[in-house]
């Protein structure tokens, strides 16, 4: 595959990535069965302040990006279309499917939304041109640290649940199921998913005094 060819798959699964996660949170939300952690913080920051969902879920994206700052970590094209880019999505998402009452029609829509969410973030991650904000500070603060990865997560995951949850956001059965499957359905998805980078041009062989090359 061409460079250019390559980098436009790449683009092109981003901005389909971004788009398609987007959507699964407004499906799990409207599940109204619990929400992953960010969520259920971005949903108490919504009730608090009466800002919608979407928007809400940018300036939590733009403050986390800040938070970059302090442990030197440089966001890529990726990162910042996934601040711009997810609550949007979110947001018209909430806009098309109506909130379910009924457990089975619950399931079905937490369900779809978490298996989309785990193919969105292979398609954007896979794409290779940054980490989203939230995951970018996990990695961060592991890597000036020197702290575990998993308990770099657990501290922030636990915190914005509990803030969330505290400021009235949706914590329930799916926010456990999504913190027992998620990282096993993005571990087949991103391998999956991730895009080749293209090569760099092999050095040409040089000519030997006898008009024979060697590499």
């Amino acid at each position: 595959m061409s460079p250019a060819l390559n980098l436009t798959r790449r683009i092109v699964q981003l901005l389909a990535g971004l788009f398609a996660y987007g959507i699964a949170i407004s499906l799990m939300v409207q599940a109204g069965i619990g929400v992953a952690p960010w969520d259920v913080l971005t949903q108490g920051l919504s009730k608090l302040t009466g800002i919608d969902f979407g928007l809400m879920t940018n300036i939590i994206g733009a403050f986390v990006l800040l938070l970059w700052i302090p442990i030197r970590v440089r966001p890529g094209l990726g990162t910042l279309a996934n601040v711009a880019l997810i609550g949007p999505s979110a947001q018209l998402g909430l806009w098309i499917f109506p909130r379910q009452h009924v457990l089975g029609l619950q399931l079905v829509f937490f369900t779809i939304g978490l298996v989309l969410l785990a193919l969105a973030t292979g398609l954007y991650i896979g794409a290779r041109m940054g980490p989203g904000p939230r995951d970018g500070l996990m990695t961060g603060i592991h890597g000036r640290t020197g702290w575990k990865l998993w308990r770099v997560r657990t501290v922030i995951e636990v915190t914005v649940l509990l803030v969330g949850w505290a400021l009235g956001g949706n914590f329930g059965p799916g926010t456990i199921a999504f913190a027992v499957l998620v990282g096993p359905m993005v571990s087949v998805t991103i391998p999956w998913l991730r895009v080749p980078l293209p090569r760099p041009s092999a050095t040409p062989p040089i000519a030997d005094l006898r008009g024979q090359t060697r590499a």
